[in-house]
């Protein structure tokens, strides 16, 4: 692999957590009772994973998101969304790389890439918030978090095929997971 492979690698992450951390402070539909709020980032973290593979898309998605809440001010949240979003886009790029090997698998990848979004939204930040809030605030933001991530598998899924017009995240995408 050439510098300038890796170089453009980097930027592409780079713009991928820019995309994450805009996405999710541009809209924002509070939540009753939670303090937290519904936001389209998810979509982002879900293709930063398909695009940019396992590796690059955990750190652009992870990194995207949490300064999100840095800027936000959800400090406490900052690592945990760190994890969390790593983590799914993580999956997202694994299971991209095992099973997108068709046009339409793709699209079936970029699916179960939301799928795994709606379970660990709701399941990480449940389990996270826990010691920090207890069960039963904890358990009131499980709705809130499935309707998060649902909205994030649709938009991903609308997005995905203009994404992959643009001829440099094309290529991009496909070198990410073309591994020799």
């Amino acid at each position: 692999m050439n510098m300038h492979s890796n170089l453009k690698k980097i930027v592409m992450a780079a713009l991928f957590a820019a995309l994450a951390c805009v996405a999710t402070m541009s809209i924002r539909i509070p939540t009753p009772g939670t303090g937290g709020y519904i936001h389209p980032g998810d979509a982002i973290v879900i293709l930063s994973g398909v695009i940019l593979g396992p590796v690059y898309g955990l750190l652009a998605a992870g990194i995207g998101s949490a300064m999100a809440d840095l800027l936000g001010g959800y400090f406490i949240y900052v690592p945990i969304t760190f994890a969390v979003k790593g983590i799914i886009a993580f999956i997202a790029g694994l299971i991209y790389q095992k099973f997108g090997k068709t046009s339409k698998s793709q699209y079936t990848a970029v699916i179960l890439g939301g799928i795994t979004d709606i379970i660990l939204v709701a399941g990480g930040y449940f389990l996270c918030e826990i010691p920090l809030y207890g069960t039963a605030s904890a358990a009131a933001s499980i709705p809130a978090n499935l309707i998060q991530g649902l909205g994030g598998l649709i938009i991903a899924f609308v997005l995905y095929p203009i994404l992959l017009a643009v001829p440099d995240i094309r290529e991009t995408a496909h070198s990410f997971h073309i591994q020799p």
